[in-house]
C-alpha cells in the first residue's frame, strides 16, 4: 500500500464510505427499533457526507482546507465486546454495538493507510478521516452504554 498515490487512496476511501453507507442503510432495513433506525440513518448520512468530501477533495475543491477534528473519546467498547449477529428484531443496544464495530473497522482502515504514508497532504487527509470515524464510534458506543446499562432509580 505504500506505493499508492493520492488518487488511488482517495478512490479506495470513497469506496469504503459507499460501503459504509450501504451497510447502515441495509441494517436500517433489517432492524425494527425506531431509535436504532434513526441512529442508523444519521450514520448513513455521515458516511454519505464523507464520500462527498472525498470526491470534492479529489477534484481539488478543498485544496488546503481540513475536516473539523474535535478530539473523540474512545470508550473501547467495540474492542472488548463482540458484535452480535444482525437480526430483524435486534435489541437497540446490539444495533449500536454492530455500528461501533463498523466504525472501529473504518477507523483502523484510515489509520492503517495513514501509517504507511510519509508526512504530507495524503497522511493528513487520512488522519482526519480516521478521526471522523473515531467520532462516530464514540457516538454509537455512548448510545450502546446508555441502552445496555440504563440509569436506574437507585443510581
Amino acid at each position: 500500500m505504500a506505493d499508492m498515490n493520492l488518487g488511488s487512496l482517495l478512490d479506495k476511501a470513497i469506496k469504503n464510505e459507499e460501503d459504509a453507507h450501504a451497510f447502515y442503510m441495509n441494517l436500517h432495513g433489517i432492524v425494527s427499533d425506531a431509535d436504532a433506525k434513526s441512529t442508523l440513518l444519521f450514520l448513513a448520512d455521515q458516511e454519505k457526507k464523507h464520500k462527498e468530501f472525498l470526491v470534492a477533495y479529489k477534484s481539488g475543491s478543498y485544496a488546503n482546507k481540513a475536516l473539523a477534528a474535535n478530539t473523540a473519546i474512545d470508550y473501547a467498547i467495540a474492542q472488548y465486546v463482540d458484535a452480535p449477529d444482525i437480526e430483524k428484531n435486534m435489541k437497540t443496544k446490539d444495533v449500536y454495538l454492530v455500528a461501533a464495530h463498523r466504525e472501529l473497522n473504518s477507523y483502523n482502515f484510515y489509520k492503517g493507510l495513514a501509517a504507511v504514508q510519509p508526512a504530507g497532504e495524503v497522511k493528513d487527509v487520512l488522519v482526519r478521516m480516521a478521526d471522523e470515524e473515531l467520532k462516530h464510534k464514540e457516538k454509537v458506543e455512548y448510545l450502546y452504554a446508555n441502552s445496555a446499562f440504563p440509569q436506574t432509580e437507585g443510581g
